[in-house]
């Protein structure tokens, strides 16, 4: 019998192209029941339709809802996550009704590890600014835009899974102590990366650099507001790389205007796309990139590879490696 997979058309670039390296496929050259597409329709949310007409889909941004699963002529049998987040779906009702859920956790560990210190670095060397020096004229300026060193300095993670633990061994050589604060983590293992396990509120104010690098949770979102913000130190640093709800964006905002923080990274905003009128555009000690900095072609190929992995295995009758349980 055929088991029938489709990709959903976000991953599509506009030439009509795989927005990852195309010898991703190859994975599916394991199966040959598989007979893969490319979802028809362009949605947001993937509908009771679609999950009627699909034994397997590989999903990036559109949501998969309880409504989803909800009709009895559902054929879906697994939904394969095109990254390591999964809040745009509904876990609990897929796997009430059987439906395997997976996410892509080992491939983006590295690449966004790169991605957090490619933020680290760009705010305490003030590049944005100096680079603006050159383009305006103002050479001569440089000696009133020093940078932050960081062989005397303190890295607080909020999150210390995967890749909170892949942030710590990369920014050891460059830190003078990682600190983390995460109630799910393991001790010895965070020690092992070359960090601390310690408590949320001293990562907010000890930490010369917060970077949130946590799931997107009902217990974390908001979970950088007012109170947290104002924890930290006057000179310190925000960087998000995790999910934008993690923050309120009211709450940063006020931050950064009233010189609370001293700047922030984001990869990730409240709101995606950003609202045009945000004030966090505008801001001189912020740098804001398009939820893409870790996208690089061996990055996508990796995700793309792994996801279509986990449903070659649904469809031998096997359990694939990264199955979330919720």
């Amino acid at each position: 019998m055929t088991f029938k997979v489709a990709s959903t058309r976000d991953l599509m670039t506009a030439s009509g192209e795989p927005c990852f390296p195309p010898a991703a496929f190859d994975v599916l050259k394991q199966e040959s029941s598989i007979e893969w597409e490319w979802l028809p329709e362009n949605v947001t949310e993937i509908t009771p339709d679609i999950m009627a007409r699909y034994d397997g889909l590989h999903v990036n941004l559109p949501l998969v809802t309880a409504a989803s699963a909800a009709r009895d002529d559902c054929r879906c049998k697994i939904i394969a996550r095109n990254g390591v987040g999964y809040d745009t779906v509904d876990v609990a009702a897929l796997v009430a009704k059987g439906i395997l859920v997976t996410n892509t956790p080992i491939a983006v560990r590295r690449p966004v590890a790169v991605a957090t210190l490619t933020l680290l670095f760009a705010l305490a060397g003030r590049l944005i600014d100096k680079y603006k020096l050159v383009r305006s004229g103002r050479w001569n300026e440089r000696v009133d835009f020093m940078g932050t060193g960081l062989t005397t300095r303190t890295l607080g993670l909020v999150g210390a899974g995967s890749i909170g633990k892949e942030i710590m061994r990369l920014a050891a050589p460059f830190c003078k102590r990682i600190i983390a604060s995460d109630p799910f983590a393991d001790a010895s293992d965070v020690a092992a990366a070359g960090g601390e396990l310690v408590s949320f509120d001293d990562v907010l104010g000890q930490s010369d650099f917060v970077v949130v690098c946590c799931l997107l949770t009902d217990e974390t979102r908001h979970l950088m507001n007012d109170a947290a913000f104002a924890k930290m130190k006057p000179d310190a640093y925000y960087l998000n790389v995790g999910r934008g709800p993690i923050h309120d964006e009211a709450a940063l905002v006020w931050a950064l205007q009233a010189g609370r923080i001293a700047g922030a990274g984001l990869d990730v905003t409240e709101q995606e796309p950003i609202e045009a009128d945000s004030p966090l555009i505008g801001m001189e000690n912020t740098i804001i990139t398009p939820h893409a900095l870790c996208w690089t072609d061996e990055c996508f190929e990796d995700i793309a590879s792994t996801a279509l992995q986990s449903i070659v295995d649904a469809a031998q009758g096997k359990t694939p490696v990264h199955v979330v349980s919720g």
